[in-house]
Formats: C-alpha cells, structure tokens, sequence
C-alpha cells in the first residue's frame, strides 16, 4: 500500500514528503506527485537501505529533471509525521529562497583529507560573493563505514573558514556492512557529500547531547586505530573491563548497553562521546569514533534525554523567534537508549512538534568535531 505524508507547506522555501512504497520506482514516483510545483535548488534524498540505490538514482533524475540532489542510507528517518524506518524521504529547497553548490570527495580512506580542502575551497568560491558568510552554511554526508569523518570534517572545516558546517554519517540499520551516498549521477561509497548553501532564510546551527562524566576511567592500551578497534582497557580484554565498568558481563553487551553507557572523552572543558559500535567474538570493541592508544576515555552517565532535547530545541526555537524547520541529524544511539528507557514516545513528540525532519546517523559532524549520541542540525526561521 502506497502512502505518503507532509506537512502544510512553511514559508523558509523547504518542503518534506516521504514514502513507505514498497518499490523505489513506486516510492519516487508519489514523492514527486505529492511535493509542489516549485523549483528546486537541491533535493536531499534520505532512504532505508532496504531500497537499491541505483535505483533511487534513476527515479529521482528522471522524475526531477535538471535538479541536483544528494542523499545516503540512513538507520532510520525523522519525518513530519515521526520515527520510522524502511521510508524514503525527500527535502527540497527551493530556488526562490535557497542557492546550493555541492561536489563528491571521493576515496576518502585513502586521499580524502587532500581531496576534501580543494573541494571546499572550490565550492566556497562559487557561492561566497563579496565574502559574505553569515548567509551560508555547509551540509556534509559521510560514509559512516569508512572510518575517516574526524580528518574529512576537519579538512572542510578548515577550508571553510567561517561556514557553519553539519553533517551525519550515513547508516545501514546497524548491520555495519553497506552504507551508501547518492549525488547526482550516480551513487557512491567510501566518500563523502558536501553541499554549501546560500539563503535569505535565517538559520541557527547546534548540536546537544545527554550526558555526565563519572569518575571512572578506561584507557585505550591496545587497539587497531585505523580499524577504530579496542582490543584492550587497562590492559584487561577490552569487553571484559568495559562490562565489569558499567556493572554486566560481557554476554549482556549490545547497542542498548553500549547506548545507556557511553564512553566520553574531555577535550578542553567539554566531553564528547566515543560511542562503541559492536562487541566483535574475540572480545574487542568496534567504535563509531576515532581511537588510539593511551586514549582516557570515561563511563558517563545519561541525563533525561527527553528533557534535554527540549530545553535545546526551544532555545534555538527562541533563537530564531519561532522555528519553521529543523534539519536533524540523529545518533542511533541516541533512539535506542530513548527506546531502551521507554521515552521513545516523548522523543517522537518534541520532534513533530519541533518540526524536525532527518535520518538517526552512525555520527554527526559539527564544525570541525565528528561527534557520537548528539542531536546535530540546523534549524530555520521564517524569512
């Protein structure tokens, strides 16, 4: 059964349908009926991997013609109506209020750091006249199984100067095996997306996140840093010490565990999360984040998620006097330990009524930070 939704249209220029068809030729298809007759300067394209990419490629270009568009696989999409997987997600920026430049850094495991810097500057030279920045901002979707968002981020921050930059990782329902990016001609992997925008709309960037340091601490004594693997936590099998740390045993971990106690490192004033990703057979710990050894990271202790997230959106909600939509980007993490502590419910609440709209990620980018177990996204007023 075909089914869409959206909400009435807002006045920032930006307009949200998704799809739950069961074909990508069905789904793109109904996007296209049910979004207006308007041109659009960029269309971001977020799907459940349980649709072929080459596929959504196809159908996107033929049903919008001549109209840029970037995208990935996500673990699950925010859209007006809530939380849900297995959808497709369409968010058009209109031409009248909303100029976009975007490019592909590609091979981002090997050349990425280099490759990503030209591309910046390139781009923030097609849309930055008379050095304007206040107007713009950078979007950025990274393969979030390429394990290399920490030097990608920051090589385009840095050629961005003062561009707010976001971003998220791209998902596959935490199977951890294919997540993919589409741009244009085609899709792509072990790369990244990055797409700057010029508006008359104004906007506020943030990031919020849960949680308190305790006193206990886990240094990384043995690990495979470009693998982002940990093999050992104080010289003790690193599920072993993380497991004794939180008080279970190592058979009982997994992303709910890994969700409700997270791992934190201070960097300055602040901490910010390294989340573990899997536990792995011989006892080693997959993380989402960049690790090394003689890492100190610390068990923290979540705050209401719930409360939290309020009190972040209705600040930026404040900020902009009334908030016609956010662009989200959401840890998975951050969904399971909501679910986990059955306030999922209360999440799906604040969100509709917020108006965000996005995908639950395998990271968020923020400036020149890849963070874990954020909310990250930037919201828009009316003009």
């Amino acid at each position: 059964m075909l089914r869409w939704e959206a909400w009435p249209p807002c006045t920032c220029g930006i307009h949200v349908v998704f799809s739950v068809a069961e074909s990508a030729a069905d789904a793109v298809a109904e996007l296209r009926a049910n979004l207006p007759d308007v041109k659009f300067a960029h269309l971001i394209v977020l799907f459940s991997p349980r649709y072929d990419p080459s596929e959504i490629v196809t159908g996107i270009n033929k049903a919008f013609p001549d109209t840029p568009f970037s995208g990935c696989t996500t673990s699950g999409e925010i859209t007006p109506t809530g939380i849900i997987g297995g959808s497709i997600q369409v968010i058009g920026f209109e031409v009248a209020r909303f100029k976009f430049v975007s490019a592909v850094v590609e091979n981002a495991s090997s050349s990425g750091v280099e490759d990503a810097s030209h591309v910046a500057r390139r781009l923030k030279s097609q849309i930055c006249d008379r050095g304007n920045v206040h107007n713009k901002f950078g979007l950025l979707l990274t393969d979030g199984l390429a394990n290399h968002e920490e030097t990608l981020v920051a090589a385009v921050n840095w050629a961005l100067g003062d561009i707010q930059l976001i971003g998220g990782s791209a998902g596959d329902d935490l199977r951890f095996k294919d997540a993919t990016l589409i741009h244009n001609a085609g899709a792509v992997k072990d790369a990244a997306i990055l797409m700057l925008a010029e508006t008359d709309v104004p906007f506020h960037a943030f990031t919020t996140q849960n949680f308190d340091p305790t006193s206990t601490k886990l240094v990384i004594t043995d690990c495979d840093a470009e693998r982002r693997i940990v093999r050992e936590f104080n010289a003790e099998p690193a599920a072993l010490e993380y497991a004794n740390a939180i008080g279970l045993i190592p058979t009982d971990l997994g992303p709910f565990s890994f969700a409700s106690h997270p791992l934190v490192v201070k960097v300055g004033n602040d901490y910010y999360c390294r989340s573990i990703r899997n536990m792995n057979p011989d006892g080693s710990l997959s993380f989402f984040c960049a690790i090394d050894v003689g890492l100190v990271l610390t068990i923290a202790r979540p705050t209401d998620l719930a409360e939290a997230t309020e009190a972040k959106l209705a600040e930026v909600d404040e900020l902009l006097s009334g908030t016609q939509l956010i662009l989200g980007f959401d840890c998975i993490l951050r969904r399971l330990d909501a679910e986990n502590r059955q306030m999922g419910s209360r999440i799906e609440k604040i969100y509709k009524r917020h108006r965000v709209v996005g995908f639950h990620t395998y990271g968020e980018q923020y400036n020149a930070m890849h963070l874990n177990q954020t909310l990250t996204g930037i919201a828009f007023g009316a003009p």
